[in-house]
């Protein structure tokens, strides 16, 4: 496949895109473990259409797909361009779309097969000749986690790790672990076979516009800089809401709950974009170092600590969108006396000079009031309130609110004052928002980390290092919850902000942001 990006005059001229040419990506082939899976069906599928449409992919561009699914070449493309078509951010243009297709390729069998690994080897060098040269080659391990290891030895002993005159790299999803001891294993499994330099592991949270732009608000913008310090900032709060059950996804969700599914990785991250130091540069390994102090400067939990710092909890019967929904307990594959975690809330503190004494509140749940994910970073309140009169709001603590989603955007609270004759201040809000500061939608997130996978970028990609540390703090924390197996779970209702018991964790003089 080959792709081309022509910007018009008029695109040439607009100071809207300013900045946003496109870098060159060296003659690729990649190959999606799992391509008949849901990820790839709705989130790497559609993602690579919307790079070819935006002449972001390579001029070579080549992709293989390998399943259990016994199917010919031919049906395989017929899946992919249903997928496109039904899943993709834009209507799907034919010429763009044929030009995807033509030449993908299928290779069926199941993971432990050594016969997949040799026609896949053969299909790769078939491309390999055709274009004249050796292509980087990219695998994206979409399946489930247990197939990780079991799939980069293979490739291994296959002699598919490496590629003379071109790089390799190894893509692996979330999760990676799933506890400590897991998470070390695996990590050692997959480096006995690549470089840590070739592995790629992804959580697709950072691949959001809004999440990059935390580091663009610190460090390129002076107003903020001088206040991201424990003598401004008050307590910050990082939420990921969601106002929807588990649906059908019981057998996963039963094993791994709320912190396993979103703290551990996500909002971790966020909590070390947030906090960390500026890096010398922002090459990928400066930036991972940033993030690697922060983490390491969290003090993991002792066991009986737990108790006073996290809070978890169950949804319960309750209304949402106006329909009455039943409780986690009574959805279809759960155990009914199931303790596993539909919300979890934590206090974590960062023991650094810069962070010293800063509460950071993290809180996710499922069945909750609305989906959002934001941090809201709260600044001390002014050392005097002169503004009394009747009828006025009140001086509130300035707070800086970044939305990862729904609707990407980052503003700020302002105290002001009231039209009329007398002094009344009151809360208002200075927003950016991308859909209309800038002249295009925001990406997926899956375009932007497909995209620097291919050409090598790592910053947005986990370290092996980060996630021993991550896993490190969030360990102690599933210990105490699996030891404790008399304790009743929290029930809070489908449809509410979560449950009474994780006010505790704020104090009495701090509220959680309102759903």
């Amino acid at each position: 496949m080959q792709s081309a990006a022509v910007a018009t005059e008029s695109e040439q001229e607009n100071p809207l895109i300013e900045g946003l040419e496109r870098l060159p990506v060296r003659p690729t082939a990649l190959v999606i473990f799992g391509a008949t899976g849901d990820l790839a069906h709705r989130k790497l599928l559609p993602a690579l259409y919307n790079l070819a449409h935006e002449g972001s992919l390579p001029e070579r561009f080549e992709m293989i797909g390998v399943a259990r699914r016994g199917q010919e070449d031919e049906d395989f493309q017929d899946m992919v361009r249903e997928s496109i078509v039904r899943f993709s951010r834009r209507r799907p243009d034919q010429k763009v779309l044929d030009g995807l297709l033509s030449e993908m390729r299928y290779v069926p069998g199941v993971f432990d097969d050594d016969q997949v690994y040799g026609e896949l080897g053969r299909a790769l060098r078939e491309f390999d000749e055709r274009a004249g040269q050796p292509l980087n080659r990219v695998f994206y391990l979409s399946t489930a986690p247990q197939f990780f290891p079991v799939i980069a030895s293979k490739l291994g002993a296959a002699e598919l790790s490496q590629c003379e005159k071109a790089e390799t790299r190894i893509v692996i999803e979330k999760p990676f672990g799933y506890d400590l001891a897991s998470a070390r294993r695996l990590n050692d499994e997959v480096l006995d076979v690549f470089e840590e330099s070739q592995v790629f592991r992804i959580d697709h949270y950072l691949g959001k516009e809004t999440v990059q732009n935390l580091m663009a608000l610190r460090f390129a913008n002076a107003l903020f800089e001088p206040v991201w310090n424990r003598n401004f900032i008050d307590h910050v709060q990082i939420t990921a809401a969601e106002d929807i059950g588990i649906g059908g996804r019981a057998g996963y969700y039963e094993g791994a709950g709320a912190l396993r599914d979103l703290v551990q990785n996500h909002m971790m991250q966020l909590l070390a974009l947030l906090t960390m130091e500026p890096p010398s540069s922002f090459d990928a390994d400066r930036v991972r170092d940033e993030k690697l102090k922060v983490l390491e400067s969290i003090v993991p939990p002792s066991p009986g600590d737990v108790a006073a710092m996290a809070v978890r909890a169950q949804y319960g019967p309750g209304v949402v969108g106006g329909k009455k929904v039943g409780g986690y307990l009574e959805e279809d594959g759960v155990d009914p006396h199931s303790r596993t975690e539909t919300y979890a809330a934590l206090r974590l503190s960062v023991s650094n000079w810069r962070w010293a004494g800063v509460p950071v509140f993290l809180r996710t749940g499922k069945q909750l009031a609305r989906k959002v994910t934001e941090i809201v970073v709260t600044l001390k309140p002014v050392p005097h309130l002169a503004f009394k009169n009747i009828g006025s709001v009140g001086v509130q603590p300035n707070q800086i609110i970044l939305t990862v989603q729904p609707d990407e955007g980052v503003s700020v609270s302002l105290g002001a004052k009231i039209p009329g004759a007398t002094m009344r201040i009151r809360p208002v809000n200075m927003e950016f928002r991308y859909g209309t500061s800038f002249l295009s939608e925001s990406p997926e997130a899956y375009e932007r980390l497909i995209l620097d996978a291919m050409r090598g970028d790592a910053t947005l990609f986990t370290r092996g290092d980060e996630i021993i540390a991550l896993w490190g703090i969030i360990d102690p924390i599933l210990q105490a919850w699996h030891a404790d197996t008399s304790s009743p779970v929290p029930q809070y209702p489908a449809g509410s902000a979560g449950p009474a018991e994780a006010d505790r964790l704020l104090g009495s003089d701090r509220r959680w942001r309102r759903l």
